[in-house]
């Protein structure tokens, strides 16, 4: 039709589909996507890959560490060691001019990669980061776009579960590419670069505003806080450094437990990080606990009273991974690749324009969605046209899951900011323009493999 190819025209209807849902019907995403992979199966015909496409994620190890590491986020929340790490980060740096601004900026990031949704996690984090700026001169449109901001970060940092999906779509369409403790360490390289571009932006935006510092009555003092919270400070160790030592020191672990141990301590090194930290939390922080107590009716009740938060973001990914299935079975990333290099566009072309293409997707479609309908095809067409597609793959979540909550007019984790901080759109939305545009520039310096990344 018109020239465009009969599978382009199903990515189009998709789109349609899921926006109608997502922005007019407003059903949950769990829902859009459970009915957007019947959706798929039903106008292409492609029911005899529906079981096998189905099936798929619940044989995939990497969906079962997302939802491991969904499950520590609700450990670490209910016994209060992101408090400990928050009252230590106000100690520190709460003294300086916006120093509540770099304290929302680092904890509502880490609680961001762990629970896996940025709009959720403004409005659980939000409700704390938001006053304390806003006591400290922020304006209130700047709180509620920095907390925006950091917030939407945590979804490029692992282990957020859009760093893990990306992850298997690229292993389907380039096997062997890397490892996913290297590739795990390739995300976090890639997160300290856009955790500098805010740190950088947040600083002259209290330059500019003025901005003071968290006001004395309300700062903890610093040796208090870091006699109760040093623990705490182990927790991110505990999550890095065994994906660090797998990814980095392949010939150590040959050398000592052989080649099937080490192939066995890869395979599993992304499953037993979370139960470690988990552990370790409800160690430390086992006297916010009833009774002070860690035992099995506590942690049933944790665990039955996150099933609402959990869950809807497990069958999220759930079916993102079903519906990527469907795609790699249609050879739809050949397709799209074929369809848009017809274009005769050059690499140059394309790090300015998929950016900017992904920004406008992410008003409409979450990046779960944006990187399972479209994520394979871009890998391949910027490996066709001679560009790294483990790099590109490594910064799909950063033009996809960072920016879906992010661009107006259509941003629910500006909106859900908004309505915390009680700031205007227009104000806001010119804030946020700021944040939106630093990061989509350095995602294009990124693209073109010009500044070193730990891991790649």
């Amino acid at each position: 039709m018109f020239g465009v190819p009969m599978p382009i025209l199903y990515l189009i209807a998709l789109l349609i589909f899921v926006a109608v849902l997502f922005i007019w019907l407003k059903r949950p995403m769990y829902e859009v996507m459970t009915l957007s992979f019947l959706f798929i199966v039903v106008i292409t015909g492609s029911f005899d890959l529906f079981w096998e496409a189905l099936i798929y994620p619940s044989t995939s190890s990497l969906f079962y560490a997302i939802f491991a590491f969904l499950a520590i986020a609700v450990l670490f929340d209910s016994t209060k060691v992101i408090n400990k790490i928050i009252n230590l980060m106000l100690a520190v740096v709460g003294k300086f001019k916006g120093g509540a601004g770099y304290v929302a900026m680092l904890s509502s990031t880490f609680m961001a990669s762990l629970s896996g949704t940025g709009p959720g996690n403004v409005a659980a984090t939000g409700v704390f980061t938001i006053p304390m700026m806003k006591r400290s001169n922020f304006p209130a449109p700047l709180a509620a776009s920095t907390e925006m901001s950091a917030s939407m970060l945590g979804n490029i940092i692992p282990p957020s579960g859009i760093v893990i999906l990306t992850y298997g779509i690229l292993i389907e369409l380039v096997p062997d590419s890397i490892s996913l403790s290297s590739w795990m360490v390739l995300a976090y390289g890639i997160g300290l670069w856009f955790l500098l571009q805010r740190l950088v932006t947040l600083w002259v935006l209290c330059k500019v505003y003025k901005v003071k510092p968290v006001p004395v009555e309300e700062l903890p003092t610093f040796r208090p806080s870091l006699k109760k919270g040093w623990t705490a400070l182990f927790l991110p160790l505990l999550i890095f450094v065994p994906l660090f030592a797998d990814a980095q020191f392949e010939n150590f672990f040959l050398g000592r437990i052989g080649e099937e141990g080490t192939a066995a301590y890869s395979n599993s090194v992304l499953m037993f990080t979370p139960a470690i930290a988990g552990g370790y939390a409800l160690m430390i922080g086992r006297k916010a606990l009833p009774n002070a107590k860690v035992n099995l009716k506590n942690l049933l009740d944790i665990f039955s009273n996150s099933l609402l938060k959990v869950v809807p973001i497990g069958v999220t990914i759930y079916m993102a991974y079903a519906l990527s299935q469907i795609f790699v079975g249609l050879q739809m990333d050949t397709v799209v690749r074929e369809w848009v290099l017809s274009f005769g566009l050059n690499l140059t072309m394309i790090i300015i324009l998929l950016p900017l293409l992904f920004m406008v997707l992410g008003m409409v479609l979450p990046g779960s969605a944006q990187i399972a309908i479209l994520g394979g095809a871009m890998i391949t067409v910027f490996a066709t046209l001679g560009g790294d597609p483990v790099l590109f793959a490594a910064l799909l979540p950063a033009m996809t899951g960072a920016l879906e909550g992010m661009t107006p007019p259509l941003a629910l984790g500006l909106y859900v900011a908004m309505g915390i901080a009680g700031s205007g759109f227009q104000k806001t939305a010119k804030s946020a323009i700021i944040w939106i545009a630093t990061h989509i520039l350095l995602t294009m310096i990124l693209l073109t493999g010009l500044l070193p990344i730990l891991g790649l």
